[in-house]
């Protein structure tokens, strides 16, 4: 079962139902005891990181996101699901996140740029150091210069460079996708990704299997 995280912000209904279209067994919940149990995670999110680590605080979510993590059950962040996971945002006054990778969200600076950043991006592996995307089980049938959709102010700078698995560019490179053990998390959206987004769904449901 993969249980979909509730906290009152996010894509719920588009996410779960492109899972349910790939024929896996999907459950929306706000509950802890249903977060704990959970056999993989997805925390989706659209929003703002500040009242997200509000909402999931009041939902008391926040220790069995990051129990279910360390027990090294399969976990998905996308978009906003990725920036929590790290140390602290910049998004409005500065806001702590979950800490279970270290580094800090920041925002895109304009230069001439639109932000947000939205629309479709292509995906490559980290330049230096990190690896090939071939190595991870979510990439698996999706090649190097695909292309995936982004709606986003903010992008996470890890501490650590290797835990990033994929890079797009948008004034410069930053963290498409992070990757370390059971943890996978992309800053694009891939139930909003066609094709390419449902393979990357697929391939994190077999890891149920």
């Amino acid at each position: 079962m993969i249980v979909v995280v509730d906290y009152g912000m996010g894509n719920l209904r588009s996410v779960s139902k492109a899972l349910e279209s790939l024929g896996a067994s999907v459950r929306v919940s706000d509950q802890p005891d249903d977060v704990a149990k959970a056999e993989q995670l997805i925390l989706p999110g659209v929003g703002a990181g500040p009242a997200a680590m509000r909402e999931l605080s009041a939902r008391k979510l926040v220790e069995p996101i990051k129990a279910a993590i360390a027990a090294g059950r399969p976990y998905l962040g996308i978009c906003l699901g990725l920036q929590l996971l790290f140390d602290r945002s910049e998004e409005g006054e500065g806001v702590a996140g979950l800490g279970v990778l270290a580094g800090s969200v920041r925002r895109f600076a304009s230069n001439g740029l639109k932000v947000p950043h939205m629309g479709w991006n292509q995906i490559r592996p980290q330049a230096a150091g990190g690896r090939r995307q071939g190595n991870c089980p979510l990439l698996k049938g999706i090649e190097d210069g695909s292309f995936f959709y982004f709606v986003h102010s903010y992008y996470a700078d890890p501490a650590d460079r290797s835990v990033v698995a994929l890079e797009a560019d948008y004034g410069g490179p930053f963290a498409a996708m992070v990757w370390r053990g059971n943890l996978y998390a992309t800053q694009f959206h891939p139930e909003k990704s066609q094709a390419l987004g449902l393979t990357l769904l697929k391939n994190f449901a077999a890891l149920g299997s």
